[in-house]
């Protein structure tokens, strides 16, 4: 039978399992990678399991996220996971050298591979036809010591795409236009995989920029075929040798369907505050903007700076305005840069930052009270910008230029009464310069982990208990984000291999007192509705519940990360049998649990539970291994038991 690509991949690293959607595989893993917000923690578990070097072809850690320096704490961490690195046979990417998935694009990434990342937006390595997956740090930690990844097999949704995009429409637009159709729940328990004659016309910086937002429909991941544009991004990096073609067989076979004619799509945008919630431009355009951010984790390449350079060239800034811009990379930066791109940008007026996530994770950047900012970002969830009751839209670097001209939100096509489009294509060859990039090194006896005093012991945390009396501690909506769990920002950030300290934010953003009722009450459960832990792959949403107590998860649904995650660390994910029962919980009920560990021991799916003398019927579907996990406590305990 004629195999889709995703399916080819699948098979080369299945380990085990059948590639039967829904049951459990696990697949080898060929490279993985870390970003600072996450890696501090994965160190700390990898070290936790013993092994002196990792085990994968290619580990990478960056430092992009926590660049900011208020104090002591980020400098520290940034030495700690430096020498950490050095010490276990990791490439290195210091602060200031850009995002992981800009960086891993350009320097590592390879058609074919599979890798894990402790981010959600790992699948940006859709662009180079990579099988690139987002995970929890303990995930990564397990890869990193050579145990394969274990997920529930995904089905693969094939998305045909026919025609060419139209001038001043880009590839951000295409994935507001999945976004428009599928809503953040659309991809969950999916790998989307782009195929068709559309494909050859998109660049690999537009692919990659559809695959990072895949994360935002709660896809698995997103995969392109490997193609000659692949071979010539690949070229222009110096690195053709990693080519290889890699496609769907003719008429290969997909679980679901969908078609895009890219001639047809017009300049989306979305509005506050869901990735999903997609309008298009021409049909809320006047509203009046305070900033705009180009770049970070997506729309960084130099396709998109250059594209907003041409447009702001000779012009200015509107009044009144902030235009900022964050390279994905060091490499972006002077390659925009020797083109004579960031004169432009600096006489238009716009403030140019150094390459990183910056804003994109609420590190600096946040608007004002009431203000409307425009930003290439792929999340807009509520809060995330750092400012409370924000009005954040997302959109393509087009539609963020031309609101810089103007003002207020315009349609992009318009900028074609001014000026011609600029069609920017990604250079033939890239300055390439790894100077920021710190490389393994063959003999690590002499390194020294340096560990500064913000990085706190992994908590130790008991096994299932037979029997479980616990209180609902807060009961909250659909959709619910990881931002809105654990927020990120300046504050919150640098204590991230703190638990006891960053643990005080959980619920931050809604809920200022949880923390402390959490620990009063002992066993906790959360209560929630469905996609409960969207967005970021960040395991503290998941750890810091753990320490303050928190023992079960009740929702209607989960998102695949965050459910992962809560696993890892011993919380019960549990679902409603009917969802009409959220209803009947509220905040302070208290609930029973008995016999619940011989129940996890004995394979049960339904966990009966009595709330204030009525029993409901929750779910646990979860597989063998983890059962085996949550008995343990978490998966390092069951590490540690030897038993992996």
């Amino acid at each position: 039978m004629a195999k889709n690509l995703a399916t080819k991949i699948l098979e080369a690293h299945l380990v085990e399992g059948e590639l039967i959607p829904g049951k459990e595989i696990a697949i080898r893993i060929d490279h993985t990678l870390l970003q600072d917000a996450t890696g501090t923690m994965a160190f700390l578990e990898f070290m936790a399991m013993g092994v002196e070097r990792v085990k994968v072809e290619l580990a990478a850690q960056y430092i992009d996220h926590n660049l900011l320096q208020t104090d002591n704490k980020n400098a520290d961490d940034h030495v700690f996971l430096m020498t950490a690195a050095q010490k276990f046979g990791i490439h290195l990417s210091k602060p200031g050298n850009g995002v992981s998935h800009q960086v891993h694009l350009e320097r590592f990434g390879v058609p074919g591979k599979v890798m894990l990342g402790a981010d959600s937006h790992t699948p940006t390595a859709a662009g180079l036809a990579m099988l690139a997956i987002g995970a929890g740090g303990m995930d990564v930690a397990l890869a990193m010591a050579g145990h394969p990844f274990h997920l529930p097999c995904p089905r693969i949704m094939g998305v045909k795409l026919t025609g060419q995009l139209q001038p001043w429409v880009s590839g951000k637009d295409v994935i507001l236009e999945m976004l428009r159709r599928h809503t953040v729940k659309g991809g969950v328990g999916k790998i989307i995989e782009y195929y068709g004659p559309g494909v050859a016309t998109l660049s690999v910086t537009d692919r990659g920029t559809i695959g990072n937002m895949g994360a935002e429909l709660g896809a698995t991941t997103s995969l392109f075929p490997s193609d000659h544009r692949t071979k010539e991004f690949l070229e222009s990096q110096g690195r053709g040798e990693s080519w290889q073609p890699l496609a769907a067989d003719p008429d290969a076979v997909y679980d679901d369907y969908d078609e895009i004619d890219l001639s047809a799509v017009e300049p989306l945008i979305a509005c506050p505050s869901s990735p999903d919630n997609v309008v298009r431009v021409k049909d809320i355009e006047g509203i009046k903007v305070d900033q705009v951010i180009v770049g970070s984790s997506v729309n960084s390449s130099f396709r998109d700076l250059m594209t907003v350079c041409r447009i702001l060239d000779g012009r200015r800034i509107a009044p009144n305005l902030s235009f900022n811009i964050n390279p994905g990379s060091r490499q972006v930066l002077e390659n925009v840069a020797a083109q004579s791109g960031f004169m432009s940008l600096l006489m238009a007026g716009a403030q140019i930052h150094q390459p990183g996530c910056l804003g994109c994770i609420g590190m600096g950047q946040a608007p004002g009270t009431n203000q409307v900012s425009l930003r290439t970002f792929p999340r807009n969830f509520p809060g995330r910008s750092g400012t409370r009751d924000d009005k954040v839209y997302l959109c393509s670097p087009e539609t963020a230029a031309a609101a810089g001209i103007n003002g207020v939100i315009t349609d992009p096509r318009k900028l074609g009464e001014l000026m011609p489009w600029p069609n920017i294509q990604n250079p033939e060859k890239y300055l390439i310069d790894d100077s920021s990039i710190i490389y393994p090194l063959t003999d690590t006896g002499g390194v020294e982990i340096i560990t500064g005093p913000n990085i706190v012991p992994f908590p130790e945390f008991e096994a299932l208990p037979e029997e479980l009396t616990a209180e609902v501690v807060i009961k909250v909506g659909d959709n619910i984000s990881t931002d809105t769990i654990m927020p990120a920002g300046n504050k919150v950030l640098p204590f991230r291999s703190n638990i006891p300290a960053i643990s005080q934010f959980v619920f931050g953003q809604i809920d200022t007192e949880f923390p402390q009722r959490a620990q009063a009450t002992g066993n906790g459960v959360v209560v929630g509705g469905e996609n409960y832990g969207q967005g970021s792959s960040r395991e503290h949403a998941a750890l810091a519940p753990r320490y303050l107590g928190i023992r079960v998860k009740l929702a209607k649904s989960f998102a695949r990360i965050h459910k992962a995650n809560l696993i890892n660390f011993g919380i019960l994910p549990l679902t409603f049998k009917d969802p009409a029962d959220y209803d009947l919980l509220k905040q302070g009920d208290k609930m029973e649990f008995k016999g619940l560990r011989k129940l996890v021991e004995a394979g049960a799916t339904e966990i009966p539970v009595k709330v204030d003398g009525r029993e409901i019927a929750t779910l646990l579907q979860v597989s063998e291994r983890e059962r085996k996990d949550l008995l343990a406590g978490g998966t390092l305990n069951y590490v540690k038991q030897g038993s992996v």
